[in-house]
């Protein structure tokens, strides 16, 4: 034993190593060290602080080492796996695809989603349909990125093909490029395509390029944290088990499935067009009521299109759309007033929420009490009673709006309290809403985002950058 420590003793003195060069487990060091990128599907900001896909799994994993999380937000590919080669950070938590090129340096976590690679074309001029239509085109794409590698691979079969990689470019960057006509073509992971469609309705996919992927957390290539792959793996196989990570897609991705590109346009033209009439006393009602003033327009604009003289066959009416009792109940004189109608429905909806059970937590119970606005707290609970008996959890809209479409069905909702209901309308009136309100709190968000450092010498065509000489 004594020998051993003398010969550790020697080869630090050697090598120069000190404490503060030992690995230490993470849970020792107290902090998870991880880089990311800004957007919808990685980390941002809104009003409540810090979101986002990536983030909310790593703030789990730091929960689940019982440890701080420190993020680290870069603008670029390149930046991010620098990050890693540098051992500045434990992981990076960045919506990246594990791709051969990417495994000779990087390890990765185990896999949490799969994706495929699309091209996106602009609405009203030609679409693509294969890599050959993509010869003589404007294509940009991020540096470093799996999408260029795909390009690369195609290369030799198109060798007209040509396209400009940029690191001073975000997602939604590209997708500005590409709306504004200054390119073509980008390429775009199937999540972020669907984290990002309502804010571009005018942007499709062409087709489908390259392999399918999956998404990693990518890892130094040589790993100095003790036991960081063995957490990984039984967090992720924790967190697919139990149905957390489903929930977690549910909540980032799922609203944007059933709202098509018509829907998504008409919401644009109507925020430009007719909110900006409505949107001081809704942002009031809204702050009278402790509501997300956002969240009140994206229900008043699923009611009525914020119209106040709207009005349903089934006789609801007004801006929030109420039932006559309901106004009566929320002492609403005249449902046609904007203000009356807004007021009744945001007490209202503040109503359901006090009614849900402790155990539905944000934000779910938001979720749970739109439900209940539109189909009824009674056909809410049959749904999650029904939940529970097919092995689901009743506080978890995830589960919950899998089984509200069979309130439909006479097999499920003969044993109910409540009886029949049309379970599919609460499911498509909860994702609008939500899609909606993501829109709105997006778009505040992008309004005060910092774009990436631009990186001028990119712009310049190869030939002229040949002559440049540095200073």
């Amino acid at each position: 034993m004594l020998s051993t420590l003398l010969l550790l003793g020697s080869l630090c003195l050697v090598s120069g190593c000190t404490e503060k060069d030992q690995p230490r487990t993470i849970k020792e060091q107290g902090t998870l060290r991880i880089v990311s990128r800004n957007g919808p599907s990685t980390y941002f900001e809104d009003r409540t602080g810090a979101t986002g896909f990536e983030y909310e799994l790593a703030r789990l994993f730091a929960e689940h080492l019982d440890v701080d999380l420190e993020v680290t937000v870069l603008h670029s590919l390149e930046e991010i796996f620098q990050s890693l080669e540098d051992n500045n950070v434990h992981l990076a938590a960045a919506g990246l695809t594990i791709t051969e090129e990417r495994q000779k340096q990087l390890n990765f976590s185990p896999a949490y989603m799969e994706i495929k690679q699309y091209v996106l074309y602009r609405a009203g001029t030609k679409r693509p349909r294969s890599p050959e239509h993509l010869v003589g085109s404007k294509i940009t794409v991020m540096a470093k990125s799996s999408h260029n590698e795909i390009l690369n691979r195609l290369k030799p079969d198109y060798p007209e093909l040509n396209w400009r990689t940029a690191t001073d470019v975000e997602t939604v960057d590209l997708l500005d490029m590409l709306s504004s006509s200054e390119i073509d073509y980008t390429i775009l992971d199937s999540n972020e395509y669907l984290a990002n469609r309502g804010f571009y309705p005018r942007l499709n996919i062409a087709f489908e390029i390259g392999q399918p992927g999956q998404l990693a957390w990518a890892l130094p290539g040589t790993i100095t944290t003790p036991g960081l792959i063995d957490e990984l793996a039984t967090f992720f196989k924790k967190i697919k088990d139990n149905g957390t990570l489903r929930q977690l897609e549910e909540r980032f991705y799922s609203h944007s499935e059933q709202v098509n590109r018509i829907g998504s346009l008409t919401f644009n033209q109507a925020v430009e067009q007719r909110l900006p009439k409505y949107k001081n006393m809704i942002e009031a009602i809204a702050i009278e009521y402790g509501i997300d003033w956002r969240l009140l327009a994206a229900i008043s604009y699923q009611e009525s299109h914020w119209n106040p003289r709207a009005r349903s066959p089934t006789g609801v009416r007004g801006m929030m759309m109420l039932t006559l009792p309901t106004a009566k109940e929320m002492g609403i004189k005249n449902r046609l007033d904007a203000e009356q109608s807004l007021r009744g429905g945001a007490r209202y909806f503040n109503k359901i929420l006090r009614r849900l059970p402790d155990r539905v937590k944000e934000p779910d119970r938001t979720w749970f009490a739109l439900a209940a606005y539109n189909v009824g707290m009674g056909h809410l609970e049959d749904a999650r009673k029904i939940t529970e008996r097919r092995g689901g959890n009743p506080s978890k809209w995830a589960d919950v709006k899998d089984n509200l479409p069979l309130l439909s069905k006479r097999r499920w909702y003969k044993g109910t309290k409540h009886g029949y209901a049309r379970g599919n309308e609460p499911v498509t009136y909860v994702q609008n809403i939500r899609h909606f309100y993501n829109l709105l709190n997006w778009t505040d968000v992008a309004k005060n985002r910092t774009p990436p450092p631009q990186q001028v010498e990119q712009y310049i065509p190869e030939s002229l950058r040949r002559n440049i000489k540095p200073l």
